[in-house]
């Protein structure tokens, strides 16, 4: 079986296996408790979180552990959006991009019906934000921006550091003008306008240092970096204004309750760990000459057919590709039976009937969205699993065209 679908979940690489063994029957305790057993459990919590401290450039108490990315993302707009509401903001701003997964989206959604005003930023083609349409949308009741680093679907990268600069600037300006004008005029304090990034797709190939990125908040889970499903963590910069939204206990201080998944956090922690700049580099050589490879063997082999990933500013795993006149669920169908695993776009959204938003947001049409299929490479991927998509991929694009009686042969 070929497998090119890491956006969607990766294996759990053997090392990161080896280290969880120990947390579900050795070291089982709950790292809560006092005794021995629980002390085994908490250190191996203590030394995940200094390993994803590391890895974020951050402190080890920024840092707090979740069920995965959906929940941090969740915790971060619906967390700070509570926050602002209690300190007496009447109608908080949160600015998102059109191009979003569906955990920003969707809180997002539920915020407007509790009172929120949600911004939704436009793309250019290749889906990435502008930094001049941004700042325009910065108002004085602003409190949140959310861009996710790098695009599920077609792999853009989104200018983070950029887009941390200009809010960290305009927060100065009006702590600034605060202190001249407003303090003697008792006018309150400005709110800080905070920063998230959703980092899932970027952590593997890309400098996730906090300080670098100039963010307030990321989100991270570990089944897309070759550790366990079910542990993910939110970097939650010290000084953020943040409320739980999972009360019952005074886990992760306080801002998430609920006894910790020990084996899925020592996963994530080692996951992690694993990601050294020379490992990431050799891996984003290896898998962007494969990705390279694929993409240049099926724009020269397969009439018809358009490549929605930016190769120059996407991820080195990323190919997305519209098959003009085969339907994308065919293909993978198709691909499927020749022993090779891909998808239609996101994950989360595979059970969805619509199109996708993300290619609907870089104006592709929903037709041409529904001829459309992701191929996403991995550090264990071979030259020789490429040549295989080459091998078959051609003749199921040309039997899917056939048996489609309004795709016009170019």
């Amino acid at each position: 079986m070929i497998y090119l679908d890491h956006s969607a979940t990766t294996p759990v690489d053997k090392k990161v296996l080896a280290a969880m063994l120990p947390y579900f029957d050795k070291d089982f305790g709950n790292p809560s408790s006092i005794h021995s057993f629980g002390q085994k459990a908490v250190a191996g919590v203590d030394q995940a979180r200094s390993q994803a401290a590391e890895f974020l450039c951050c402190e080890p108490s920024e840092i707090i552990f979740t069920s995965g990315a959906t929940e941090s993302n969740n915790l971060a707009l619906c967390g700070i959006v509570k926050a602002a509401l209690s300190a007496g903001v009447k109608k908080p701003h949160i600015i998102i991009s059109s191009v979003e997964h569906n955990a920003i989206i969707e809180p997002a959604r539920e915020l407007k019906v509790e009172g929120a005003e949600i911004t939704h930023l436009p793309v250019d083609k290749t889906g990435r934000v502008s930094l001049v349409d941004l700042e325009k949308e910065i108002k004085d009741n602003t409190i949140l921006v959310s861009i996710m680093f790098v695009n599920s679907e077609v792999g853009i990268i989104q200018p983070i550091r950029e887009i941390g600069k200009i809010i960290k600037k305009i927060n100065e300006r009006r702590f600034n003008y605060w202190q001249k004008e407003g303090a003697a005029k008792k006018m309150p304090r400005p709110r800080s306008i905070y920063f998230h990034t959703d980092a899932v797709q970027a952590v593997n190939f890309l400098d996730c240092d906090t300080n670098k990125l100039v963010v307030d908040l990321l989100s991270l889970t570990a089944h897309k970096v070759y550790g366990p499903k079910g542990a993910g963590l939110l970097f939650v910069k010290k000084g953020t204004e943040i409320k739980p939204l999972v009360v019952g206990g005074h886990h992760e201080r306080n801002l998430r309750s609920g006894t910790l998944n020990v084996p899925g956090i020592v996963g994530l922690g080692d996951a992690l760990s694993l990601i050294t700049l020379e490992a990431r580099e050799k891996n984003n050589k290896k898998i962007i000459t494969l990705r390279d490879y694929l993409a240049e063997g099926i724009l020269k082999n397969i009439p018809d057919v358009i490549l929605n990933t930016d190769r120059q500013n996407s991820t080195p795993a990323h190919a997305h590709f519209t098959f003009r006149g085969a339907e994308g669920e065919s293909i993978l169908i198709s691909l499927d039976f020749e022993g090779i695993a891909v998808s239609t776009g996101s994950a989360c959204a595979s059970h969805s009937l619509t199109g996708s938003h993300v290619l609907s947001a870089m104006g592709v049409s929903e037709e041409d969205s529904n001829y459309s299929v992701r191929f996403t490479l991995g550090k264990n991927n071979t030259k020789e699993d490429v040549k295989k998509v080459l091998t078959v991929l051609p003749r199921i694009i040309e039997k899917l065209r056939k048996m489609n009686p309004v795709y016009k042969k170019v």
